[in-house]
């Protein structure tokens, strides 16, 4: 059994899941590149090889022009896509994305779901995203609702 405390659950928690928060939650003082190389630091790797793959995700997620900008810096769409990459940074099993646009506008929010739907159809990533906003669900290929306690396949 692993408890939720112990250094066996964090290793899994770095290594297997990736998330992703309504709130971008980056570490201000970091540059974007700093913030999504921080969980492979954490992870082990060196910060040479740390940067190299946040360079690499950044590019993909769009924000090669914004390696070295801080949070700050961003705009909400550009900080929710860092908060990606960053989900994205030790190729996690699944990320885990709790209203993932809740704090966008509806262009930002219809540009990080695209992402996510390019992400989970051309790399094979696995997302379980949990969203009250019914239209952006539709895009899934799969949905769910819970009601009433009970999960059901919309």
């Amino acid at each position: 059994m692993i408890s939720s405390l112990s250094s066996e659950a964090a290793l899994i928690r770095n290594r297997d899941l990736g998330f992703v928060f309504q709130f971008h939650y980056l570490v201000e003082d970091l540059t974007a590149a700093e913030n999504v190389a921080l969980p492979i630091m954490i992870g082990g790797k060196s910060s040479s090889v740390a940067l190299s793959r946040a360079r690499e995700l950044l590019s993909l997620l769009g924000l090669a022009s914004r390696l070295n900008r801080y949070p700050n810096q961003l705009s909400g769409g550009e900080q929710q896509r860092v908060a990606l990459a960053r989900a994205l940074a030790n190729e996690p099993a699944l990320v885990l994305a709790d209203e993932p646009t809740g704090n966008l506008d509806p262009a930002h929010s219809l540009e990080v779901w695209e992402m996510m739907t390019r992400l989970n159809r051309e790399l094979g990533q696995a997302f379980v995203i949990v969203t009250h906003d019914e239209e952006a669900a539709a895009r899934a290929p799969k949905s769910y609702e819970l009601i009433g306690g009970v999960l059901r396949q919309s």
